[in-house]
């Protein structure tokens, strides 16, 4: 009991989080036959089953319920150790790692980190790209960038900037269908939006005019899709005013159409305060997307 290796509890707290050995090897990069192995061995040094195993996934016994919140605690303590001991160290060295939308992630960082990397060639740079918001508190990542401003008590955020969000399509699209000239001429277009989620449909009824989900005749929750989508020329759709300004292939079209803006944030656990390493991607990070947003 004494000698559990901790490995085999952070697959323990990790599957009972997310409910199955599929999203518990998608979070921890790790194999399925891996972490079912190591909830495997913990069971038989415990001596008790600590799932339920069904078509559903993973579903903790009583036993496995009553064990979670002690495996958690020592989850965070080993995740507090880590903090404090990456925020004391002095050199401008060692792995950073970044969470940020998947749009940020594949569009933004990289030409942003190519430059860095000039500056910083010690530095290492891990992305996580994800629309999910990562818990900073268990360091699943060291610097978050989020749409949404972070509520918890031991994060430090700063607001970077407002992302001014357009209407565009690519220019052969304008070439072959028109360029609308008002709001009601969407209704002439083929539309790009969002399968399951409802912000296109509801900005629409805000500007009087009613479109159901079959009115977009592309859909996607996935924004990489979705902007791809717009650039091949499938129709009318929407991003970042200063991603469709970088992009040749692309137009923006009714600039009056009233938009909300994507207020951008950027956080990391206090801890990480004290990291030279971390602070200075940070600093970097807050000055370039910065930039990016005022085009």
């Amino acid at each position: 009991m004494l000698d559990l290796d901790r490995n085999l509890i952070r697959s323990f707290v990790v599957v009972a989080e997310e409910g199955s050995l599929s999203g518990a090897a998608r979070r921890l990069s790790a194999s399925q036959p891996t972490l079912g192995r190591h909830v495997a061995e913990l069971e038989a040094a415990l001596g008790i089953t600590l799932f339920r195993r069904g078509r559903r996934g993973y579903a903790l016994t009583a036993a496995g319920a009553a064990l979670y919140d002690r495996a958690r605690a020592i989850e965070d303590e080993v995740a507090a150790f880590r903090r404090v001991a990456a925020g004391s160290t002095e050199r401008i060295a060692g792995t950073v790692r970044i969470t940020a939308s998947a749009i940020v992630s594949a569009y933004v960082l990289p030409p942003i980190l190519a430059r860095f990397a000039e500056i910083e060639p010690e530095i290492e740079v891990e992305i996580v790209a994800s629309d999910a918001v990562q818990n900073l508190l268990r360091r699943d990542a060291d610097i978050a960038i989020r749409m949404v401003e972070p509520t918890q008590l031991d994060l430090v955020a700063r607001r970077i900037a407002d992302l001014p969000l357009t209407a565009c399509a690519a220019t052969a699209y304008l070439a072959r269908r028109g360029v609308p000239r008002r709001p009601e001429d969407l209704r002439d277009h083929d539309l790009i939006g969002y399968d399951r989620e409802t912000h296109l449909i509801e900005g629409f009824r805000r500007l009087g005019i009613e479109v159901g989900r079959e009115r977009f005749r592309l859909r996607s929750d996935s924004q990489i899709v979705l902007w791809q989508a717009v650039r091949a020329g499938n129709g009318i759709g929407f991003a970042q005013k200063s991603l469709v300004e970088r992009d040749p292939l692309v137009e923006a079209v009714l600039p009056d159409l009233p938009l909300p803006s994507l207020p951008m944030w950027l956080a990391m656990h206090r801890d990480l305060r004290t990291s030279p390493r971390i602070r200075r991607v940070a600093e970097m990070l807050h000055a370039e997307l910065g930039r990016y947003a005022a085009g």
